[in-house]
């Protein structure tokens, strides 16, 4: 029987190795210290633990993620695909037995045009937003940048939303009105970047989303009735009614309702019979005429009398649907 203190030892040892190692805590404080044209250097503060770190970036509005591992340090210099007047965000992980940790925080820098001269980028203009959407495209605003030598203008660009950003316009407003613009993801994102003399660009404002106004087509008119008052007196009417239908098949047991314009009372139809409700006024085919074949027409007439106006009607359906008035 084995000694119980070599059991329990033996048994710590095994439950001890089954648990995993814990990666390392986050590197914090990660600062860009030096950008030049094709270089980044970054600085962090280093994770307890830690035997090596990767740095991950990507270059703005572009979906290619680029790794960079470097050895236990907490300074590295990044060259891999940088280049001048491009905005990169970049993070570091710390790495040890258990693998790497949670991702540091986001660093954004944009690099500048030259080595010589400027090398200093506008700042991002502030409250980018739409002020109106117009059947040409979105009317954009935003608050003027500063510089350390002076903003010469702006650039207003399209994004789809993956990798492909469109110039829409370059201006020396705070505003301006662009076109909508081709996206092939039909996703339509808008930024805009500060400009100056040297060619430095600042950091892209946030994006901002309009699409082109909707627009609905409507429906086909199914019908037109012309109305022709064809005799008048004082208190008194006769009226021709005739509707068309403009249907590729034909209605049959037509029921037409008629809002007329003015005050009249309705005393008598022919070729339909009829009631008055208000100023509706609905007519219904009689059995020789209850079919209207696609382009026909049917004509039915009316006697009545009004007070103060013999307005012309003001709306017709056809078994429901809507006609135009001729």
């Amino acid at each position: 029987m084995p000694r119980p203190h070599l059991w329990l030892a033996a048994t710590a040892l095994a439950a001890a190795a089954a648990v995993p190692a814990l990666a390392a805590p986050t590197p914090t404080d990660l600062q860009a210290t030096a950008v030049t044209p094709v270089s980044v250097t970054l600085s962090w503060t280093a994770s307890p633990g830690a035997t090596g770190y990767q740095i991950t970036y990507y270059q703005a509005f572009n979906d290619v993620i680029w790794s960079q591992p470097v050895g236990n340090v907490t300074t590295a210099t990044v060259t891999g695909y940088i280049l001048p007047t491009r905005q990169y965000s970049f993070r570091v992980s710390a790495l040890d037995a258990g693998g790497y940790s949670p991702a540091s925080n986001t660093v954004t820098v944009v690099t500048p045009a030259s080595t010589t001269g400027d090398t200093t980028p506008p700042a991002t203009p502030a409250n980018f937003r739409i002020v109106a959407v117009t059947p040409d495209g979105p009317a954009l605003a935003w608050d003027p940048a500063t510089d350390n030598v002076g903003v010469t203008g702006y650039d207003v660009y399209l994004f789809d939303g993956w990798y492909t950003s469109t110039l829409l316009a370059s201006t020396t407003s705070t505003a301006a009105t662009v076109p909508f613009g081709n996206s092939s993801t039909g996703m339509r994102n808008y930024y805009v970047r500060a400009r100056d003399a040297a060619g430095n660009v600042s950091i892209a404002t946030p994006t901002v989303r309009a699409q082109p106004p909707t627009t609905t087509t409507p429906p086909p008119t199914l019908c037109t009735v012309a109305y022709k008052t064809t005799s008048e007196w004082t208190g008194g009417f006769v009226a021709d009614v005739t509707v068309t239908n403009a249907r590729t098949t034909a209605v049959e047991g037509w029921i037409l309702a008629l809002t007329l314009g003015g005050d009249q009372t309705v005393s008598q139809a022919w070729n339909a019979t009829f009631t008055q409700s208000g100023s509706t006024v609905t007519l219904t085919g009689e059995r020789w005429n209850r079919t209207i074949p696609a382009g026909g027409t049917a004509s039915a007439g009316l006697l009545g009398r009004w007070r103060t106006s013999n307005a012309a009607p003001t709306a017709a359906t056809l078994n429901g649907a809507a006609c135009a008035l001729a």
